[in-house]
C-alpha cells in the first residue's frame, strides 16, 4: 500500500460537471508530485478532500494505512498530519513571522514549539524578517512564512494550492529551488496543484495531468511531454500546429525548422512578437486558413517574409 493512498474519489456539486470523478492516485513516502490541471479541473476540490476538510461523494483517502476521515465522518475537520498551503496564504496580518509560524503550535510543548519555530526560520531563511509584519514582506518571503507555518507542526503531507501564482518570474524560480532542497531535506511528502507545466516541472520529477475531474496521465514530466495521451495533455506543454491534409496530427511549434529556401511547407509571417528567448511567429501557410506559430530563436524573420518550415516526421502527435 503506497503512503498517500486516494481511491476512487468522485465530487459532485450538482452543476453539471462533476468536480472529481473516480480519480485515484497512489503518492510515496517522501514523494514529490505536481498536478497540472486548467481552472476547474478539480484541482483545489482533490486537495481539500485529501486534507479531511471537505467531504466527496464516493471514495477514500488513507494516510500510511488510515482512513481519512471527511467533516461528515469527524467532529473537527483536518489532520495535523496533512497541512494545506492555500493560494492566499491566509497569514494573520497584524502578527509578525515569528507569531505566524508559531499560531499553530500554541498547545504544543513549550521547547518543542521553541525549536520549531527556530528550525523554520532558520530553515526558510527567515531569522531577520522574524519581527516583521507580512505587509513588510515581499511575495515570496510571505509564501514561505506559510510553508513555514504548515511545516512547523512536523506534518507527514504538505498540500500546496497554486503556491506560486503570485509570484514573479525571478522570484518563482529561486523559491522553487530552495523549497524543493528543504522537501528533499525534511522526506515530507508532497503534492503541489498548479496550471502553470513549468513551474510544476521546476519542483518535482512526477507530475499528473487533470482534465475535468480526472488524471488522464501521470508519470515523469518528460515522459508525459514526450508521450501525451492525448491533445489536452500535449497542448498544456506548448503551442501545437495541425499538419495539413492529415487528421488529428500536429507538430509542436518548438520543433519546427525554419528556412528560406526549402521545407516540407510554405508560408509568409503575418506577425513577430519579441520574447526574451525568441521572436514569437505566426505564419499563414500556403493554400491553408491556419495560422502556424513558431519561434525564431535566432530573429531572422519579420512580417511579410516568406519562410519555408521542417519537421521530423517521429516529432509529430497523433491523437
Amino acid at each position: 500500500m503506497s503512503f498517500l493512498s486516494i481511491r476512487g474519489l468522485t465530487r459532485d456539486y450538482g452543476d453539471g460537471m462533476p468536480a472529481l470523478s473516480e480519480l485515484s492516485l497512489e503518492v510515496p513516502n517522501g514523494g514529490l508530485l505536481s498536478l497540472i490541471g486548467e481552472s476547474g479541473s478539480g484541482k483545489t476540490t482533490l486537495l481539500r478532500i485529501i486534507a479531511g476538510l471537505e467531504t466527496q461523494d464516493q471514495g477514500e483517502v488513507f494516510l500510511n494505512g488510515e482512513k481519512i476521515l471527511n467533516p461528515s465522518e469527524k467532529l473537527v475537520p483536518g489532520y495535523e498530519e496533512i497541512q494545506l498551503v492555500e493560494q492566499q496564504h491566509n497569514l494573520y496580518p497584524h502578527s509578525t513571522v515569528e507569531e505566524n509560524i508559531t499560531r499553530p503550535l500554541l498547545s504544543y510543548d513549550a521547547e518543542f514549539k521553541r525549536n520549531q519555530v527556530e528550525a523554520m526560520l532558520d530553515l526558510l531563511d527567515l531569522q531577520k524578517h522574524r519581527k516583521k509584519l507580512p505587509s513588510q514582506l515581499s511575495g515570496g518571503q510571505q509564501q514561505k512564512v506559510a510553508i513555514g507555518r504548515a511545516l512547523g507542526v512536523a506534518p507527514q503531507v504538505l498540500l500546496m494550492d497554486e503556491p506560486f501564482s503570485s509570484l514573479d518570474g525571478i522570484q518563482k524560480r529561486g523559491i522553487i529551488d530552495e523549497l524543493r532542497a528543504i522537501f528533499e531535506q525534511l522526506q515530507v511528502t508532497v503534492v503541489m496543484v498548479t496550471h502553470d507545466v513549468d513551474e510544476a516541472m521546476m519542483l518535482t520529477e512526477q507530475l499528473g495531468v487533470l482534465h475535468h475531474g480526472k488524471l488522464v496521465q501521470k508519470g515523469l514530466g518528460r515522459d508525459i511531454h514526450q508521450n501525451p495521451v492525448n491533445f489536452y495533455v500535449a497542448n498544456l506543454f506548448s503551442d501545437l500546429n495541425p499538419v495539413p491534409h492529415l487528421s488529428n496530427v500536429y507538430i509542436r511549434s518548438s520543433d519546427l525548422l525554419l528556412g528560406r529556401n526549402q521545407g516540407k511547407l510554405k508560408g509568409e509571417v503575418v506577425s513577430s512578437q519579441y520574447l526574451s528567448a525568441y521572436n514569437h511567429l505566426q505564419i499563414r501557410i500556403d493554400g491553408s486558413p491556419i495560422l502556424w506559430k513558431a519561434k525564431d530563436g535566432e530573429r531572422k524573420y519579420q512580417v511579410g517574409d516568406q519562410i519555408f518550415l521542417t519537421y521530423k516526421e517521429e516529432e509529430l502527435l497523433k491523437f
